[in-house]
């Protein structure tokens, strides 16, 4: 099978199965071939799950040989990221402490995957804990476009198997970017939704009050359709939000006529490299084209909120290793060690403080949203970094990676991040749209708007 067929859209490749050009074991063969050829040099599967994946492919090729089509991911092959909780298969969270442990039961987004028919693949390589660095014993991902540069963190996995073709959608978690930063990196199309608008019961947490999970995938059609699948209220998660839930396909045609996008020129250039510059000014103009009515704003200052975001997510991180750190200290990497022993010596004050400027950036931004219905902003200030600079303490302080990502995790606003455009030697440049709570609809519709006016996230990487 051609690799034609596992860079195709998700919402393609459901629209042959459920035509039946193409069955889902057809599907599912060629994706694991691909896996098989490909990713023992991108590294992006933490394990491949070939007999679960293949038994489902059978499952769903008759259930829609007789006419029981679930919806768009019926007989679909996805992957997730190594810290959904899957029955009876290992979930590490990218830990050496957790290689072995085989949770009981699914996360509620694996279980409503599995519902609407969807193929698991496997599970997808990720950062030690979903903090910033890998695990020593484990071989990071590989960016399938330049080898040198980054991935993003800490859902590395999910961003380079989503952009290499070997799987047609996943699901990452964003804390302080870890939705974003891989789909800027990888060129694929990443939603983080709404606080609270997915549920996280059964994923093992960072900073539970920053922690979201989203989909990564190669259109906002796609994302749409994935979303549409994972989210809702649940009763095992006290923190899902109860309202109902729209239909996020049918609104994609909806388009961006009337919709107000604010842009802030200093916030959108200021220590921003050229060319991602560039890509937003670009983008607003086609999204003007198309009707929306751009507005000049000013983005609250961030600063603090970001500082508090630092404090909010190490506190809450030494939470969430409480019962493993101190007692296995020897077994975690020197970079979640680091961000564990600063979290333990934070004081109520220190939290306090941090909370405190959480509340009033949030207000802020609320305040600014009164004006708008979406913020056009970077994902990243730059195209990813190559890899010796990370390794530099110099350069890789001098990069202000949060900046555009920790306010809206503050926040718990819904962003969507597009690939658009490519520098000269064929490194991703990304957007970002921001909105308010619970409109993810309307992100959908604008970022639908652009993917048909552009072809940034049709490109594929030389592989």
């Amino acid at each position: 099978m051609s690799a034609g067929l596992c860079y195709l859209e998700l919402t393609e490749l459901a629209a042959r199965l459920r035509a039946r050009q193409v069955s889902p074991v057809e599907a599912t063969r060629a994706v694991l071939a691909r896996i098989d050829a490909l990713d023992g040099r991108l590294h992006s599967y933490a394990r491949v799950t070939e007999e679960l994946a293949l038994e489902q492919a059978r499952q769903a090729e008759a259930e829609i040989a007789r006419g029981d089509w679930r919806g768009p991911l019926h007989g679909v092959p996805v992957a997730v990221k190594d810290l959904c909780y899957t029955a009876g298969i290992p979930t590490a969270a990218g830990m050496a402490i957790h290689a072995d442990f085989r949770p009981a039961f699914d996360a509620t987004v694996v279980r409503r995957l599995r519902e609407a028919g969807a193929v698991l693949l496997g599970k997808l390589q990720m950062t030690e804990g979903a903090f910033a660095r890998h695990h020593p014993t484990i071989v990071p991902p590989v960016n399938p476009w330049a080898a040198d540069r980054w991935t993003g963190v800490s859902s590395s996995g999910s961003g380079v198997a989503t952009a290499a073709g070997l799987c047609f959608a996943s699901l990452g978690s964003d804390t302080l970017g870890s939705i974003r930063f891989p789909s800027a990196s990888n060129a694929v199309t990443g939603l983080k939704p709404t606080w609270g608008r997915v549920s996280r019961h059964g994923i093992f947490p960072l900073s539970e009050s920053l922690d979201h999970i989203g989909p990564m995938v190669r259109s906002v059609a796609d994302a749409a359709a994935v979303l549409q699948a994972i989210a809702g209220p649940d009763a095992d998660d006290p923190t899902a939000l109860l309202a109902a839930v729209p239909d996020y396909p049918g609104e994609l045609a909806k388009g961006v006529r009337g919709l107000r996008i604010g842009i802030d020129g200093r916030y959108n250039t200021s220590g921003v490299d050229p060319g991602v510059a560039a890509a937003i000014d670009g983008a607003g103009k086609v999204l003007a084209s198309l009707g929306a009515e751009l507005r000049e704003v000013r983005v609250p200052d961030a600063e603090a909120a970001i500082a508090g975001a630092w404090t909010i997510c190490t506190a809450e991180v030494a939470f969430a290793h409480a019962d493993t750190y101190s007692a296995r200290a020897a077994e975690y990497g020197p970079f979640l060690t680091s961000a564990l022993e600063f979290g333990r010596k934070l004081t109520g004050m220190d939290v306090a403080r941090a909370t405190r400027e959480r509340e009033r950036f949030r207000g802020r931004l609320a305040g600014l949203f009164a004006e708008i219905d979406l913020l056009l902003c970077p994902a990243l200030a730059g195209p990813p970094p190559r890899l010796v600079d990370l390794l530099n303490p110099d350069t890789a302080a001098a990069s202000p990676r949060l900046r555009f990502t920790a306010p809206f995790n503050m926040t718990g606003s819904p962003t969507l991040t597009l690939p658009g455009g490519f520098t000269a030697d064929g490194v991703p440049l990304a957007i970002q749209l921001v909105g308010r709570h619970l409109e993810e609809d309307l992100l959908l519709r604008a970022g639908a708007a652009f993917q048909a006016a552009t072809d940034w996230h049709r490109r594929r990487p030389p592989l």
